[in-house]
């Protein structure tokens, strides 16, 4: 299953190869590149939001990112 990989390619574009691969036949490794997608546009979304909470869940957003981002940092460091 290869589901959304863009923004892990986006991110580690060194690794592309290793995504591509490891996306197409590691269903785990595939479902955090799309959480990383979906968080990213989240972000996006809250970033340009009027709501008054805005600043609260754009922080709550970036550290999901950030912490999505280091787990497939830690899967890629281990191939």
């Amino acid at each position: 299953m290869q589901g959304n990989i863009t923004a892990a390619l986006r991110r580690f574009p060194s690794h592309r190869r290793a995504i591509e691969q490891r996306a197409a036949f590691d269903d785990s490794f595939s479902s955090l590149c799309e959480d990383l997608a979906e968080a990213e546009d989240a972000l996006k979304t809250w970033e340009v939001s009027q709501w008054p909470k805005r600043e609260e869940r754009c922080a709550e957003l970036r550290e999901l990112v950030d912490g999505l981002a280091a787990e497939l940092a830690s899967a890629l460091s281990a191939d």
